[in-house]
């Protein structure tokens, strides 16, 4: 049970064990998933009063599962380093998509995502796993992938709409009403197969919502067609947070209709609802000119995801980098402001190693982060309260180099 969470009624505990057990030896899971997933069930039983009204949903316990596994359950590997028990607080993700790269090093096939869920499965202390939406799903179903998914010791992280060439005109803001519709549809879809995962998160990024050139398109309307759509998204599917995460701009769409965070919460906070954050993207708060660390403190509570990469901040370039191997001082600040918000989410890396290892560079930046969060942890509370108050640049940067030398 998580330490924030009461224990209200211990009736039926046993009971919610008992049954939830057996659903999942009858599905085919490991005897140590069975008790976890066990374990889940008896331990929501008990934040409500009653034994029937506290019997827990599906949802209810393998949400907790995944919160719960974030310290005390090795995933991608043994978790230890140097024989210590890994109880970093969170789970770690990274693109799927990268396990494409670098074919030769590996000695199975690499045709599909249930290929590269296996290869994933080899980076030490991952967690789980963000598909994109449709693409992912292609070539196997939602359970054959939670199969695959406890094949390779993972959990599903979130589900991230990719929304297909079809829709090169505009997804939510398509000019077509009934493409409009597709769209919207499809990111419910996206919840549907999120909760069918075990996981309810899904993180909406979309390549066409904007324009190219000037006059092309009505700003109010895009504006408000995004914010009716994420509010039909949102109240469909109320227990699944939706999360944007914008980009300034790519080869897609020169401008987005969202392209900064400020732009992005206030999105959020025109469409109102609770289950409604932002996603944010490394990578893409450079490309707007940003301080990233900034934009974490903005965001606050509302940030669902984050994104974490690097790059040289070349105009419209989104390089993929490891984090904090360009930009160290600021991925330290991004580190600090996580922990400064409560960040509650896993942590994603969104890297591109064409000419890298996949599983090397993924367990670099598990170890990269560690390094870094331990260094935020350990930063004199004082002198920061210090050089803060006073705007005192060089007590910042001793800081920095006093911090960075941990790492």
């Amino acid at each position: 049970l998580q330490s924030s969470a009461a224990v209200v009624d211990e009736t039926g505990a046993g009971d919610c064990y008992r049954a939830a057990f057996a659903v999942a030896l009858i599905e085919g899971k490991s005897l140590q998933r069975c008790m976890e997933f066990a374990s889940s069930a008896g331990a929501c039983s008990v934040t409500k009063p009653g034994a029937v009204p506290s019997t827990p949903t599906r949802q209810d316990v393998e949400h907790l599962l995944k919160q719960q596994s974030i310290a005390s359950v090795p995933r991608g590997g043994d978790g230890s380093h140097g024989g210590e028990k890994d109880t970093f607080p969170f789970l770690f993700g990274s693109r799927l998509n990268s396990m494409k790269d670098r074919p030769e090093l590996w000695d199975q096939p690499l045709e599909d995502a249930s290929d590269w869920v296996k290869r994933q499965g080899k980076i030490s202390g991952l967690g789980c796993v963000d598909f994109n939406y449709p693409q992912h799903f292609l070539s196997w179903d939602t359970p054959q992938a939670k199969v695959g998914l406890d094949e390779a010791g993972l959990v599903a992280g979130a589900v991230c709409l990719r929304f297909p060439k079809k829709f090169a005109r505009g997804a939510m803001n398509h000019p077509n009403p009934e493409l409009r519709k597709e769209a919207i549809q499809l990111t419910k879809d996206a919840a549907k197969t999120a909760l069918e995962l075990g996981c309810n998160e899904v993180v909406v990024w979309s390549a066409y919502d904007g324009y190219d050139y000037p006059f092309q398109v009505d700003y109010d309307e895009k504006w408000s067609q995004l914010v009716d759509a994420f509010r039909e998204c949102c109240d469909a599917y109320p227990n699944v947070k939706f999360s944007l995460e914008y980009k300034p701009t790519d080869e897609n769409t020169r401008f987005f209709t969202v392209s900064s965070t400020g732009a992005a919460l206030l999105l959020v906070k025109e469409i109102n609802r609770d289950n409604m954050g932002l996603t944010l993207d490394v990578g893409h708060m450079l490309m707007s000119g940003e301080n990233p660390a900034q934009s974490i403190a903005m965001t606050g509570k509302k940030l669902f995801g984050i994104q974490l990469n690097d790059g040289y901040t070349r105009l419209a370039a989104e390089d993929g980098m490891m984090f904090g191997s360009i930009h160290p001082s600021l991925a330290l600040e991004i580190v600090y402001q996580l922990q400064r918000i409560g960040y509650k989410g896993h942590l994603y890396f969104d890297t591109f190693p064409q000419r890298t290892d996949p599983i090397k560079e993924g367990e670099y930046n598990i170890n990269r982060v560690k390094k870094f969060w331990k260094a935020a942890e350990n930063m004199s509370k004082e002198k920061l309260e210090h050089a803060m108050s006073e705007h005192d640049a060089i007590a910042a940067l001793e800081l920095i180099d006093e911090a960075l030398r941990n790492t």
